[in-house]
């Protein structure tokens, strides 16, 4: 058994990053997640690795794509708004099929918000602000020590399937500090020889696809895009569940917003109503076939987040009208309470109860 530290989200993730071989680090200081950058300035400077304080967020991810163009392991990491600039790159990186990893730990918004955690950003990470058609994978923690271990899969799942990975956390798990341990990084490396771009000499050219002037071959490539996003879908797609074996009602979050839902839950046990939760872990996959197994069943679906309602469409989408889903939320700074979410709860089967007779 691991000894367990006393860790900070923000160094939690930046040392991940550090044992799952991270070579490169580019990044633009932006609260709530500018430790990340701070500990690695100095944590790369130890290991003679690559730090760069890049001049702007465009700037960071640019260098990233250069980066892991060469095969080797690159990260930035930012915050909503800043993230926001990253659009372009990150819709080229999906182009191109290059193993970016970004961490956005979200703040308020829209514009340019504040500091307040939020979960505002989903539909940017799962659906995307740049152009065209393409996914990322996202991975969204909701403790401490999944900073850690969604740090080490986003590196594994990046470069297993060239495509960019976001681990999405927010302003709570980035700034609070828990009990959780590093361990070893548990993947095998990928051999990256047959795409790295390492000199003109001795190998076939790889074009940059991102401008591609044969309508026939782009449409090509994006429908192999989304075939290989149909293979990360069927190995990789991972959620927690919590006594939905008997639930009625199945309280839905992601990230830190699954602390409240899991205590919101006991208390509605022991008020005789039989709750259970469910958290995907991948936003993007999302875990449509589960959920739609457990709506097939007659559970009702609270979906309880920090947004006006993002992934709650996700959630409707996947029931498929086979079950009742309704939605507790507050946009952004204080949490949504275990005493707010069971009385929002008893107010909506009142509800639905009233609807019924």
């Amino acid at each position: 058994m691991r000894k367990k530290e006393l860790l900070k989200g923000n160094y939690a993730i930046a040392e991940a990053a550090v044992r799952a071989g991270c070579e490169c680090y580019f990044g633009y200081p932006i609260t709530p997640q500018t430790e990340i950058g701070e500990y690695l300035s100095q944590r790369m400077y130890e290991l003679n690795r690559g730090y760069v304080c890049a001049e702007s967020e465009l700037a960071a991810i640019n260098m990233v794509i250069g980066a892991v163009s060469t095969g080797a392991k690159a990260m930035t990491s930012s915050s909503s708004c800043a993230v926001a600039l990253m659009q372009e790159g990150l819709s080229y990186a999906c182009a191109d099929e290059l193993p970016v990893v970004l961490v956005n730990v979200m703040r308020a918004g829209p514009g340019l918000g504040y500091i307040y955690p939020a979960q505002g950003d989903y539909f940017q990470a799962v659906y995307g602000g740049g152009n065209g058609d393409y996914k990322l994978t996202v991975l969204a923690p909701s403790t401490v020590q999944e900073c850690i271990d969604l740090t080490y899969r986003a590196f594994h799942l990046a470069h297993k399937y060239k495509n960019p990975t976001m681990v999405l956390a927010d302003g709570l798990l980035g700034q609070m500090m828990e009990p959780a341990t590093y361990g070893e990084y548990p993947y095998p490396e990928i051999d990256n020889s047959s795409w790295a771009l390492t000199g003109a000499k001795g190998r076939n050219a790889r074009a940059i696809y991102s401008c591609a002037p044969d309508e026939k071959k782009q449409i090509q490539h994006i429908q192999d895009l989304f075939k290989k996003f149909e293979v990360i879908a069927k190995n990789e797609t991972a959620y927690d569940e919590f006594m939905t074996e008997d639930a009625e009602i199945i309280l839905t979050a992601f990230g830190s917003m699954t602390r409240n839902i899991k205590g919101a839950m006991k208390v509605l046990r022991e008020k005789g109503i039989k709750a259970g939760c469910f958290r995907p872990i991948t936003l993007s996959p999302f875990p449509n076939d589960r959920i739609n197994a457990l709506a097939s069943e007659g559970k009702d679906f609270i979906v309880v987040e920090m947004n006006m309602g993002q992934m709650f469409k996700d959630v409707k989408y996947a029931v498929n009208g086979k079950s009742n889903v309704e939605l507790v939320n507050r946009p952004c700074g204080e949490w949504l309470s275990v005493e707010e979410i069971v009385s929002s709860v008893e107010k909506i089967m009142e509800k639905n109860y009233a609807a019924s007779i």
